[in-house]
């Protein structure tokens, strides 16, 4: 591990640093692939756009929920922060657990496998050329990373803004194309249960936004731009969404998109042929690195936190004063992320493998954060610097959705799933950890 300075966090991070970050880790892969499978669950054109904005709706009502948490308890520990000081310390750190070995470091191998898979098609290293695109792609990320707070963030800012030109071209593409012939689809009503699990995929898509928490200890005037930093961003993935999915209805109609199984890929090929592929694999390499670089910028802060409050993993609750970063924390999470790039490349699919990993125990604790607004309006009376408009219909919103969430992925998701709430579990000795800390232990304010 990398030998740092005991020192506190520095608020370096501006508003546009923060949109860049969570506009590269919402806008990734699951643009290019979800909309087919929300198109097969809904029976017109109309109710698929309105699910798309339904989803942006949600995300926007969670924004405001993390917006009220954030200026109020500004932290690098972000969601581990707010679960400690609502339930207390033994959730806190279970969270802990839960993030550095399923939810984060499982969504960095996931998204690291999508990459692998494109550049693969660009660049072909053996039947494991997928394994070997993601592992170097996360060791070069992290030690991006590891060099410094601000090398991490301009890479960033090159990649945010890659990205979305690039999904901007295909959006261009879509609607500047001729159509091609459109079957009429199905006139009868969507239902209740097809429109909910079509939400599943279309709030899958827009996660991610909830990492705005992790940027509240290092975000300049947290108070005012934490607010500013959620729906912003929010409000440019909903836009960016609804034009790429009216593009694709332009393109296939409803239809067509029911039976395209890579949807941007098609669209692509339909506009340009072979070269439209390749761009496309391109495309989503792009994507796919933003949304790397970004997530695994927020991931390392809640080792931090956890190292500054559990003495047994006091290395990593310390920040590099030359690099004004948590370095020793990105070290573990890329081996943790490298481990399971490894359990992945063992599957037939590690794309999906991670995503059945990580989605029950992540909706579990957003479920928990959306209840914790409750619990902190109800328990502390000092005014907040940041009140969330719509209360209590924000965290109502988001608790639902959580925990329609959590169903659907236990019911869904299969082994996956019942793996990454056995390793959740896995974690439970860390709470006996925390009984035997000190009571003189440093509290964090």
């Amino acid at each position: 591990m990398a030998k740092s300075r005991a020192v506190a966090p520095k608020t370096t991070l501006s508003v546009f640093d923060g949109i860049t970050l969570l506009v590269g880790i919402v806008i990734g892969i699951g643009i290019f692939k979800t909309p087919s499978l929300v198109a097969a669950n809904v029976q017109s054109e109309g109710a698929f756009i309105a699910l798309w904005l339904l989803g942006g709706f949600v995300a926007m009502m969670g924004a405001f929920c993390y917006a009220e948490l954030g200026a109020a308890h500004p932290s690098a520990g972000g969601e581990y922060h707010f679960l400690s000081r609502a339930y207390g310390k033994p959730l806190g750190l279970l969270f802990a657990w839960a993030r550095g070995t399923v939810i984060q470091t499982g969504a960095i191998a996931a998204v690291a496998f999508v990459y692998g898979d494109y550049a693969s098609q660009i660049l072909p290293l053996g039947p494991f050329s997928n394994a070997i695109h993601a592992a170097i792609a996360v060791m070069v990320i992290t030690a991006v990373n590891v060099i410094g707070t601000p090398e991490g963030k301009r890479l960033q800012w090159f990649l945010a803004i890659l990205t979305v030109v690039s999904v901007m071209a295909v959006i261009v593409a879509g609607f500047a194309s001729p159509s091609a012939a459109k079957a009429a689809p199905t006139t009868a009503s969507t239902t209740l249960g097809s429109a909910g699990f079509a939400m599943v995929f279309v709030l899958l898509t827009f996660g991610g936004w909830n990492e705005a928490a992790y940027l509240s200890g290092e975000l300049k005037d947290v108070r005012r731009n934490m607010a500013r930093t959620l729906l912003i961003s929010v409000a440019v993935v909903t836009a960016v969404y609804v034009l790429v999915n009216l593009a694709y209805l332009n393109m296939f109609g409803l239809e067509g998109l029911r039976k395209s199984s890579a949807v941007g890929a098609d669209m692509m090929k339909a506009v340009a042929g072979n070269a439209g592929a390749t761009l496309f694999s391109l495309i989503v390499c792009i994507c796919a690195l933003s949304t790397l670089n970004a997530t695994v910028f927020t991931g390392a802060r809640v080792y931090f936190a956890l190292g500054q409050d559990l003495s047994a993993a006091k290395i990593l609750g310390t920040w590099d004063a030359r690099g004004h970063n948590p370095s020793n924390s990105f070290l573990l999470q890329g081996l943790i992320s490298l481990i399971l790039i490894g359990f992945g490349a063992t599957t037939r699919e590690g794309f999906e493998a991670m995503v059945a990993y990580t989605s029950p125990v992540f909706w579990f604790f957003l479920l928990l954060v959306a209840i914790s607004v409750f619990i902190f309006r109800k328990r502390d009376h000092k005014a907040l610097p940041y009140r969330m408009p719509l209360y209590p219909v924000a965290p109502i919103i988001l608790a639902v959705a959580s925990a329609w969430m959590v169903y659907s992925s236990l019911v869904y998701a299969g082994l996956g799933s019942i793996i990454g709430v056995l390793v959740l579990l896995a974690g439970t000795p860390l709470l006996l950890l925390n009984q035997k800390e000190p009571r003189t232990s440093k509290k964090r304010k």
